[in-house]
């Protein structure tokens, strides 16, 4: 009887748990986003109020987290690909950010906070490469664009949880800050307990111990280009916070600016599911450019917005521009990816376009005060439009399936 091709082997009933992975793994974000989301707002003001630390240590402790993060993705993925069992990746991950939660509770030092900080974003580091390949593996490639958008989907309505509780606790509780640190880790346990009782480990992919050896020259070439597309791409897209600085400089209060990010989110949790699903059908290349060339009149409308008012058209939409690239990006990516290499290569993106946006933030800054407000969001808006055009006119032709290859 011949061997069974990676494409067959995906569909079949034991190698793919299916739905159920993909929405526990989308339940077990949705908490654990509720609890990031309730925190990640107030540890600025917790640092600089409660304990007093200079606003240089913010950040310090943010770019310390956020590089801790994406560093650490590669390996993660490649090791979740040698062991072949990404369930403990990700269940060790989930594990250490809600821990997080209660050292920050506790913290009494901004040292302390910097050290929850390591290990929450050890945590992303640990499990985000290693989830995202087991949500590959747990669907048919007919299905991958509109499982990623599911899942981008219930995480992205934790994001629009976390805030506005955070908000009702900070008036219920009178900004008591710990008080709400030590709540919030109560939904990232529950997280935690949703993976372990009802994510299965794909039997094929728990079967697969092998030798993996990761060299760029052997990588897809559609994988490579649109590795250098989504560079160019990140270098232009510098953090969220200078959105909600735009809004602060157009007059916004800080508890309005919450509100426009969970409008933010509120549609990038709306569209994701239904971006993967065209995905699926029409092929994720079309809509990754549509998502590159709205990101950039996005940016454009940021730099030239005469009223406040537009900001409520702006990030509503930079909701679905966020909607059609995430979870369609990876569904790109897992599409020109060896089935054995899937964490190492989901790894290897994160990380790249991880450190390029840590320095495109960098840029963002100097930009915003050497030259205007307007200018970091013209810079993003011209390399987005950069980044579409080279991905229309130099995306190699689909080679061979890779999937048709043995394991």
């Amino acid at each position: 009887m011949p061997a069974k091709s990676i494409r067959d082997e995906e569909r079949t009933p034991e190698a793919a748990p299916g739905r159920r992975n993909v929405v526990s793994l989308g339940l077990v974000s949705m908490f654990n986003d509720v609890a990031s989301e309730m925190v990640y707002p107030l540890i600025p003001v917790f640092l600089t109020t409660v304990l007093r630390a200079p606003v240089a240590v913010v950040g310090v402790i943010e770019g310390v987290a956020e590089a801790t993060a994406s560093i650490l993705k590669v390996f993660s993925g490649w090791l979740s690909d040698r062991v072949g069992n990404r369930k403990r990746f990700v269940a060790s991950g989930y594990l250490f950010s809600a821990f997080a939660k209660l050292l920050l509770a506790a913290a009494g030092s901004w040292f302390t906070v910097l050290g929850a900080r390591f290990i929450d974003r050890l945590g992303k580091g640990v499990r985000t490469s290693a989830r995202d390949a087991l949500i590959a593996d747990s669907v048919g490639e007919n299905r991958r664009g509109a499982s990623f958008g599911l899942h981008r989907a219930l995480d992205s309505a934790g994001a629009v949880l976390g805030p506005l509780l955070a908000l009702l606790l900070l008036h219920l509780y009178s900004e008591n800050y710990r008080l709400i640190f030590w709540i919030a880790a109560l939904p990232a346990f529950i997280g935690v307990g949703i993976l372990l009782s009802f994510v299965r480990e794909p039997r094929r992919q728990s079967a697969a111990r092998q030798s993996i050896r990761l060299s760029f020259r052997q990588l897809n070439p559609r994988f490579k280009h649109f590795l250098l597309v989504s560079s160019i791409f990140a270098l232009g897209n510098s953090s969220d916070a200078f959105l909600i600085l735009r809004a602060q400089s157009l007059g916004y209060t800080t508890a309005q600016a919450v509100f426009l990010y969970v409008a933010f989110n509120f549609t990038y949790s709306v569209f994701s599911y239904p971006f993967g699903k065209l995905a699926d059908r029409f092929g994720a290349k079309p809509i990754l450019v549509a998502a590159f060339t709205i990101f950039g009149m996005i940016y454009s409308g940021f730099a030239m917005a005469p009223a406040a008012g537009y900001l409520w058209i702006l990030f509503p939409l930079y909701g679905v521009y966020m909607a059609m690239s995430e979870g369609v990006g990876k569904a790109y990516i897992v599409e020109n990816t060896p089935a054995n290499l899937r964490g190492s290569v989901l790894g290897l993106f994160y990380t790249v376009t991880g450190v390029i946006a840590f320095l495109a933030s960098f840029i963002a800054g100097l930009l915003w005060s050497y030259l205007g407000i307007p200018a970091p969001f013209y810079f993003g808006a011209a390399l987005a439009w950069l980044a579409a055009l080279l991905f229309i006119l130099f995306t190699p032709a689909s080679p061979q399936s890779h999937l048709s290859q043995p394991a």
